[in-house]
């Protein structure tokens, strides 16, 4: 037994030792199972040793070539769509798109339509009427690798086309011996009328999903032209929004669109020079 025990022990020493010498002389290389190259797929047991790789397998690193997107991106104005919910007296949609001209230069246009009926001190009026912006946006945000979220300040030129219609008034009584004159029903329209400014745009989208971006913007608004009935003043411009001292107006939307890519372009690296310059 103890002879068996001792050849048995033997051959497990010259085996082990066998293995180890195996191990010296052939160095082990981990190679991909499915090897890609020009040529086509290369299996993993094709190679003895790393000098027989190809050189697209032997590459550490990988350089990383950076691309725009360019294209469409079209949404709607949620502000817009969603204030009829609590605002009885107002119905309104806008559809929002721009187009990326350069690396920082946007095409960017609104069109839409507001039903809004303006219950004020004095006056009761109801305006309709549908309105386009176009213009540009520059976005002054420096993304990171495949971002492409927006901060960005534009201008726009808008016109609408709308009219009024005087639902109720009443006159101003200047004399406190006598009662206030109670409202006069009136449903005068004034049809054909227009109006068109320029408004500064500061505005941000950011990107929340795969092409779907969400963003708000703030506005300011100059009027340069306002045709005006005979008799009334317009109060208020679809797509201006209320106006205040006579030719001021602000405005807001936020908005929801989907960007429909058309085009990539590479962006290629800034070349550093390490030359030193002459001393002088």
């Amino acid at each position: 037994m103890k002879h068996t025990l001792k050849y048995i022990f033997s051959i497990c020493l010259v085996f082990s030792l066998f293995i180890s010498n195996a191990q010296e002389t052939t160095p082990e290389i981990t190679v991909p199972k499915n090897t890609q190259t020009e040529e086509g797929v290369i299996p993993a047991n094709s190679f003895k040793n790393a000098e027989q790789l190809p050189q697209e397998v032997q590459t550490d690193t990988i350089p990383v070539v950076k691309t725009n997107r360019y294209g469409l991106r079209v949404g709607i104005d949620l502000f817009k769509l969603t204030r009829a919910l609590y605002d009885k007296d107002y119905k309104g949609i806008e559809f929002v798109g721009d187009y990326r001209l350069t690396k920082k230069y946007f095409l960017a246009a609104e069109i839409g339509n507001e039903n809004k009926t303006t219950d004020d001190d004095r006056l009761n009026f109801t305006t309709k009427g549908s309105y386009i912006k176009a213009g540009f946006d520059y976005n002054g945000y420096e993304n990171w690798l495949d971002m492409e979220n927006i901060i960005s300040i534009g201008l726009r030129y808008g016109f609408s086309s709308f009219n009024q219609q005087l639902n109720s008034y009443k006159i101003y009584n200047s004399s406190p011996y006598f009662d206030e004159i109670p409202q006069i029903a009136s449903g005068e329209k004034y049809n054909g009328l227009t109006a068109s400014w320029v408004e500064v745009v500061a505005g941000v989208k950011a990107k929340v999903f795969n092409n779907v971006f969400v963003g708000f913007s703030l506005r300011l608004n100059t009027l340069i032209t306002n045709k005006k009935p005979g008799n009334f003043d317009n109060l208020y411009i679809p797509g201006f929004n209320r106006t205040y001292d006579g030719s001021f107006g602000v405005g807001f939307n936020y908005t929801v669109s989907y960007f429909i890519p058309i085009y990539k372009k590479k962006v290629l690296p800034v070349e550093t020079s390490n030359k030193k310059s002459p001393k002088k």
